[in-house]
């Protein structure tokens, strides 16, 4: 049975443990950890009161039979807020003042049960594929620590691979929840566009391309946070139907090239072409795609991403007058970056946003979902990707080779998951992403259970708290 955040929850119920208990566990575990960088802020005494707290509830309070009851949580330094956790984005811009009310998404982490304590490190402002601020820490991957969790979801990923909390918090704009899923051996599921609330504030989420929920140790994991998290906002959203799985004979689409500019590795793309047998094995037709049908809406993607975060940067900078001296060259860059781009050039950035959503659908109306590498390659080292130079350019594209297929699910607005399936040599995970058309979370969840019932993938560290069975 795998350690999850569920298989926790279950001891909780079950009495075999207590919040108390698995709290002071994830507390040592946090102190165990700390060179790992993955935690960059936390309050042990608001984790010992929530843990109090819970386990005070009367037997009958329907908190007690949420999903993730009395289980110990972290919240990303970016996102969110979580009130009583002071995010400060990765930057030295803003000073770690407490939020003072939650999120639509934050009350519904503490509905199911969560108990958030402390932010997970993430690079400033989400601007890279590594998760290492200035103000550090800088994180690094529990399964080498010479190498990178990934980013920007970074710290969130580290720590629940190596089991200081069995679910975090996490967001994605261009491939931010699935990138460090990728590189830790986790599952990383993107909801699709409007899936998830963005309430109370209703900002426009970067323009529709960025989403919030978690990385996790385990599908159910997964399809049990989107299902006591998604739906509507306090506001104009409207609800998210329910949808099942279809049934019978599905269209898999196939894509192992991912061509010449980011190609991928061979081990990653035998991982892939696996998987497709697996599911060719239950019965399901693969579709064969080539990069040219793809990497054009690929690339258009990275664009799109790189313009649309540079252009919020600048209006944030010039709304709260910020003093960017402080910032990361790389940020004061993008900032310059955003600036510098005109009204229409904006417009004509949105515009091909849609038209990408657009043309993916079309490639959609020949299959039923879409398998694809997660990264180029295996993990990359600590300092690979620094942030103390000012070519923008250079920067995105090298977010583009080790990612490239991730922005295009936030650019259209499609749903992805990504999950290992398999080790390479050196025992790393080699992950696949599966893409599926808006309102398609739950074939993507199903798809995704499918993969992981091969059993190709055993987390290296176990959930701190879980007892033994």
């Amino acid at each position: 049975m795998v350690q999850d955040a569920t298989q926790l929850a279950l001891a909780i119920r079950e009495g075999r443990t207590d919040a108390r208990a698995a709290t002071e566990a994830t507390l040592a575990a946090v102190v165990a950890w700390a060179d790992l960088g993955a935690v960059c802020w936390s309050d042990p005494m608001r984790a010992r009161r929530q843990a109090a707290g819970f386990d005070a509830l009367a037997p009958g309070d329907p908190v007690r039979a949420a999903p993730f009851a009395g289980v110990p949580t972290l919240a990303k330094d970016l996102g969110g807020p979580f009130a009583g956790l002071p995010v400060a984005a990765g930057s030295a811009l803003f000073p770690r003042d407490d939020a003072t009310a939650d999120s639509d998404l934050a009350e519904r982490f503490r509905a199911a049960g969560l108990l958030p304590f402390g932010l997970t490190t993430s690079p400033e402002f989400g601007l890279s594929l590594a998760s290492e601020p200035a103000i550090g820490p800088v994180a690094k991957n529990p399964l080498d620590p010479r190498l990178s969790p990934g980013g920007s979801s970074g710290g969130a990923a580290a720590a629940v691979a190596a089991g200081i909390v069995a679910l975090a918090h996490a967001t994605d704009a261009g491939g931010s929840i699935r990138v460090p899923a990728a590189a830790c051996g986790l599952v990383g599921l993107k909801p699709g566009r409007g899936v998830m609330p963005g309430g109370p504030d209703f900002g426009n989420n970067l323009c529709g391309i960025a989403s919030e929920l978690a990385v996790c140790r385990s599908v159910r994991d997964a399809s049990a946070i989107l299902a006591a998290t998604a739906g509507a906002a306090r506001g104009p959203f409207p609800p998210v139907a329910p949808a099942t799985p279809p049934e019978g004979v599905l269209r898999i689409g196939v894509l192992t090239d991912t061509g010449p500019a980011a190609p991928t590795d061979a081990l990653r793309v035998e991982a892939v072409e696996q998987a497709a047998r697996a599911l060719e094995r239950d019965g399901h037709r693969l579709v064969p795609l080539s990069s040219a049908a793809l990497m054009p809406l690929a690339g258009a993607s990275d664009r799109a991403f790189a313009a649309i975060v540079s252009v919020n940067l600048a209006e944030m900078a010039d709304r709260l007058t910020l003093d960017e001296d402080l910032a990361e060259p790389m940020t004061r860059a993008a900032i310059a970056m955003g600036r510098r781009m005109s009204g229409p050039a904006l417009w004509a950035t949105m515009n091909a946003m849609v038209l990408v959503s657009r043309d993916l659908w079309r490639v959609f109306d020949g299959i039923d979902a879409l398998l694809t590498p997660m990264l180029t390659t295996a993990p990359r080292p600590v300092g690979w990707m620094p942030t103390d130079h000012s070519d923008t350019e250079a920067h995105f594209a090298v977010m583009a080779g080790f990612a490239p297929l991730a922005a295009l699910a936030n650019v259209s607005g499609f749903p992805a998951i990504t999950l290992p399936f398999g080790a390479d040599a050196a025992a790393l995970p080699l992950p696949v992403q599966i893409l599926a058309p808006m309102g398609a979370e739950a074939l993507l969840l199903s798809l995704a259970s499918r993969l992981e019932a091969e059993d190709r993938w055993q987390h290296r560290f176990p959930v701190a708290g879980l007892p033994d069975v």
